[in-house]
């Protein structure tokens, strides 16, 4: 197999984030906007999940690639939005075509070599008019009274020293009127959230994944990697300077013991392949819509001649105590224990890697699963010792309308 890369005029921001969201693969930061579309060239199974599979971006180097230089994630890439069960099978789809336009407007497309197929399929690309639509159904898995509940539980356990902390999830299920354009959401999205990485991806259970993730879980690039973890969480009321929470976000204990539980997790997990780790000082607030999160940068450097792949990180971070829990085995049976619906492509990564090894992961949350009219979204909270099951209710209700917000008309 032989792909070539050539450099190109950048078609149209618009033009490609509805291409990529209806039919594709889409994936837009700050520093790229990447869209694999026509189809997939090649699947590569992790039939055994992501925590038993060592060799699977090993068939992206099979490829061939001729043509122009380009940067990393421009030339033969893999997409795949991955199950938050370690173990349940995934795929990795190279896109027949892939356009890479990064932050100062240069672009590139690759694809079979001799293949000129993507130009067509850009013209034929219509404009998303959707509005936010109607509630048909609406199902709350558990309800809000069970998932207090089960927070109530999880303290008790937490106080017992069993574990840490745990993140404990609650989704909704529903329909609405007609059939969900995922182009009008994304459309939507990309004003609502600026800062967030948007994406529109096909799962391996035939349903369409959209949102607008906030937290990057790793991006590799050569010997460097950076990850930035979010966690501890206050409510932004709507037409209210947010200075105050913030300050507060800042000042609370219960959060800064969230989340710096969360950085020390990550750090010892990469200090088992790198060997110069250094985090920021203190956290920072990154403001969404709706919320506000503590983050925190996290860079490491690995000094051997071969330094880990993409997907040998991802193996070693996923699930962070941001979407999981510590000790990660005792958190994933708490998870199983109390949440009453499998989580699915629900918090687990997604992003892409290319033939180098490089590439780009972050947490699958702030999304919508979607299959024709019928949707599924999900949110969570992270359970410490200190957790009030009532406020943590509440923080997963607030999320929960800021991920439908783009969707539905009502408030629920």
């Amino acid at each position: 197999m032989r792909y070539a890369r050539a450099k190109i005029a950048a078609p149209p921001r618009a033009t490609l984030r509805a291409l990529g969201a209806r039919d594709g693969w889409l994936l837009e930061s700050s520093d790229a906007l990447r869209v694999g579309f026509g189809g997939s060239y090649l699947d590569v199974d992790l039939g055994a999940g992501l925590a038993r599979n060592d060799e699977a971006s090993l068939a992206l180097k099979d490829i061939e690639l001729a043509g122009d230089d380009g940067p990393p994630g421009s030339g033969v890439v893999a997409f795949a939005t991955l199950p938050f069960d370690r173990f349940a099978s995934g795929q990795l789809c190279v896109p027949r075509y892939v356009v890479t336009v990064v932050a100062d407007g240069d672009a590139w497309i690759s694809a079979p070599e001799g293949d000129h197929g993507w130009r067509d399929a850009l013209e034929v690309v219509a404009e998303p008019t959707q509005e936010p639509q109607s509630l048909r159904s609406l199902t709350l898995q558990p309800t809000p009274e069970q998932y207090a509940h089960h927070v109530a539980q999880a303290v008790e356990i937490l106080r017992r020293k069993e574990v840490d902390k745990v993140v404990l999830a609650r989704a909704v299920l529903g329909s609405v009127t007609d059939d969900v354009d995922p182009a009008a959401l994304i459309a939507r999205l990309k004003v609502r959230e600026p800062i967030c990485t948007l994406y529109s991806m096909p799962t391996n259970d035939r349903r369409r994944f959209v949102g607008a993730s906030p937290e990057l879980l790793v991006r590799r690039d050569g010997d460097l990697v950076q990850c930035h973890p979010l966690a501890g969480t206050i409510a932004l009321p709507a037409n209210v300077a947010p200075d105050d929470y913030q300050n507060w976000l800042l000042g609370s204990t219960k959060n800064l013991h969230e989340h710096g539980v969360l950085v020390d997790e990550v750090m010892r997990s990469l200090s088992s392949l790198y060997d110069d780790i250094t985090a920021d000082a203190q956290p920072s607030i990154v403001t969404l819509r709706t919320v506000a999160h503590l983050g925190t940068w996290i860079t490491a450097v690995n000094h051997a001649p071969e330094a880990p792949d993409a997907l040998t990180v991802l193996r070693l971070l996923h699930p962070t105590a941001a979407v999981g829990g510590i000790p990660r085995e005792r958190a994933d049976e708490l998870i199983r224990q109390l949440e009453t619906h499998d989580r699915g492509h629900y918090a687990g990564p997604l992003g892409w890697i290319d033939a180098n090894g490089d590439g780009e992961w972050w947490v699958g949350i702030r999304g919508v699963l979607l299959d024709g009219a019928n949707f599924e979204a999900w949110a969570g909270a992270g359970i410490v010792s200190e957790s009030d099951p009532i406020a943590e209710r509440e923080e997963t209700r607030d999320k929960l309308q800021s991920v439908l917000s783009s969707l539905l008309v009502e408030r629920f």
